[in-house]
């Protein structure tokens, strides 16, 4: 049971909250528990939208992006974000079930992806303190200085919702995945 309140409806959620929830309804067919969460405060869900729609249009594509955000919630020991993204990886990116296994063990069967998904992984164990090393590997992949800064968002953007997630105890709305809880 989720420790913050779930509105049941975007009708039963705050004002503020409800035309952006709506055109969540729209794109997805229905508003998954996470954004239901984060529409308590419209300014969080707002923040939160703008930054995913940002994401959207960067320069890293839909793949990546899922591969990103199943590295990030391995790593935060986010079983929620864990279990959307496993779905979406599956169901939108097309991401195999090795690949996904890869992501979730900070590589990729990609070998560009492979620097993306293994700097994500330090980018979110070193707090953002990565070495000129790591910093120069995904350099050296392709990655360009704006896409740095996009894997990083991503980071962060994943991060918000693994960790609001769980202060939430936000109930899973999606086929439960577990994350391993390996030690660092």
């Amino acid at each position: 049971m989720s420790r913050l309140h779930t509105p049941t409806t975007v009708e039963t959620s705050p004002e503020a909250s409800r035309a952006s929830l709506a055109a969540v309804a729209r794109s997805l067919g229905s508003v998954p528990n996470l954004f239901r969460v984060v529409g308590n405060s419209p300014a969080a869900l707002k923040g939160y939208l703008g930054l995913g729609g940002a994401l959207a249009a960067s320069s890293l594509d839909a793949k990546t992006q899922e591969r990103l955000a199943l590295v990030v919630a391995e790593s935060n020991d986010c079983d929620y974000c864990l279990s959307a993204h496993t779905y979406l990886a599956r169901n939108v990116a097309r991401l195999d079930d090795a690949e996904i296994t890869a992501n979730r063990n900070g590589t990729s069967n990609d070998v560009q992806a492979a620097a993306a998904v293994r700097f994500a992984a330090q980018v979110v164990a070193a707090r953002g303190h990565v070495t000129d090393e790591q910093f120069g590997a995904v350099k050296a992949a392709g990655f360009s200085d704006a896409a740095v800064v996009e894997i990083v968002l991503a980071v962060a953007l994943n991060t918000f919702t693994n960790y609001i997630n769980e202060v939430a105890g936000t109930e899973i709305d999606f086929p439960v995945v577990a994350a391993r809880r390996l030690a660092a």
